[in-house]
């Protein structure tokens, strides 16, 4: 039973990891917290409070439309590069030994280099200047309750939870830094940052999740994770500035407030025999923004698309302290046709799709504590 409950929780351990998904580069996936499945390991862990700090950080610089690399943008040194790092402070209770409830607060640094923001008119960067962006705080709120459907005292090899919470717009939506080269005499301008570095999106949105294991022996085990955010708010208001770079842009005018999902699985093997509570883990991870909304409207400015990335991982999970590490390595790099290039693909009688920038790798760490 003891090795059992181990093993779960080193299953559990890289799911903290499933959740903690911000901007994939251009593709704007924002952070939405994580530990769902730490609550509830061991049955006997009533009444006990988990705090659980996770960070990421990852590098954009491919860019790509649809899963075709533009290589010229490199090899021309135009690509866009971001760089993101966040850490989410996570608080779960566990009111008995089914239900818990959690509160998440990410807090975000992003830079962004470009050179196509600052001066790109009619098409042409007359200025050929590289400048970056930045911005920093915190992030969306998220607020979850989650439930095993099985009682955990009976079923040991394996448990499905499901969870419901809701996200609230916490984090700035309109952070402005400055652009150069766009002033009335090529000076700088303070204007709000590309969309895949704010802070939040402006929206209050609902979470659905979905998290499975089940040991197939004693020390080896399968995991699932499923999650979405249903934005129901179409856009926020939010000047984007792309109107100013080409006149085809004036639907791309204001930011969208796109939904977001995340789905992962794989298997985790327990290393009991050389170190007690160790185990590496392995599984495919798939998130991304979508064309359409489940809920409201798809309009306005969004890069939709979606990344496959195979994870490895390793865990530890002690009595009082646990800890995991997570690298997903990109395959598959996918940008989307959006509403906005449909509707000029229509009005140009050419297909049109534009492009967003990747990660090649992501790096994810986290530890926890019980008290």
């Amino acid at each position: 039973m003891k090795k059992h409950i181990y093993l779960l929780i080193n299953i559990i351990l890289i799911s903290l990891a499933a959740q903690e998904a911000n901007a994939q580069g251009c593709v704007a996936i924002r952070g939405t917290g994580g530990a769902c499945m730490l609550a509830h390991a061991d049955s006997s862990d009533h009444q006990q409070w988990i705090l659980t700090t996770s960070a990421r950080y990852f590098k954009s610089f491919r860019h790509f439309s649809g899963t075709e690399e533009n290589k010229e943008r490199l090899k021309q040194q135009t690509e866009v590069i971001n760089h993101t790092a966040s850490i989410d402070f996570n608080l779960t209770r566990i009111l008995n030994d089914r239900w818990s409830i959690m509160i998440d607060l990410p807090i975000i640094s992003n830079a962004r280099s470009s050179l196509y923001e600052h001066g790109l008119v009619n098409g042409s960067n007359k200025f050929n200047q590289r400048h970056s962006m930045q911005s920093f705080g915190i992030g969306d709120l998220r607020i979850a309750a989650y439930h095993w459907l099985f009682n955990p005292k009976r079923s040991t090899r394996g448990n499905v939870q499901l969870g419901l919470g809701i996200k609230l717009p916490t984090g700035d939506y309109k952070y402005e830094d400055y652009w150069y080269n766009v002033g009335p005499n090529g000076g700088k301008e303070l204007r709000t940052v590309d969309q895949s570095i704010q802070l939040g999106d402006g929206g209050t949105g609902f979470t659905a999740e979905l998290n499975a294991y089940y040991n197939l022996v004693q020390n080896f085990g399968v995991y699932g994770n499923f999650y979405y955010l249903v934005n129901p708010r179409e856009q926020n208001g939010v000047r984007t500035y792309r109107e100013t770079l080409t006149p085809r842009l004036a639907n791309e005018a204001i930011m969208s407030v796109p939904d977001q999902y995340m789905a992962r699985g794989g298997f985790s093997y327990s290393l009991n025999t050389l170190v007690h509570g160790l185990s590496i883990a392995a599984g495919a991870r798939l998130e991304g923004i979508p064309v359409h909304d489940i809920v409201g409207g798809s309009g306005d400015f969004r890069r939709p698309g979606y990344v496959w990335s195979i994870e490895p991982g390793i865990n530890y999970s002690g009595k009082k302290f646990s800890f995991f590490v997570t690298v997903p390595v990109a395959f598959v790099r996918n940008r989307t046709q959006s509403v906005t290039d449909k509707e000029n693909s229509v009005k140009t009688n050419t297909f049109v799709r534009g492009d967003a920038a990747f990660a090649d790798y992501s790096v994810n760490a986290g530890v926890s504590f019980k008290f």
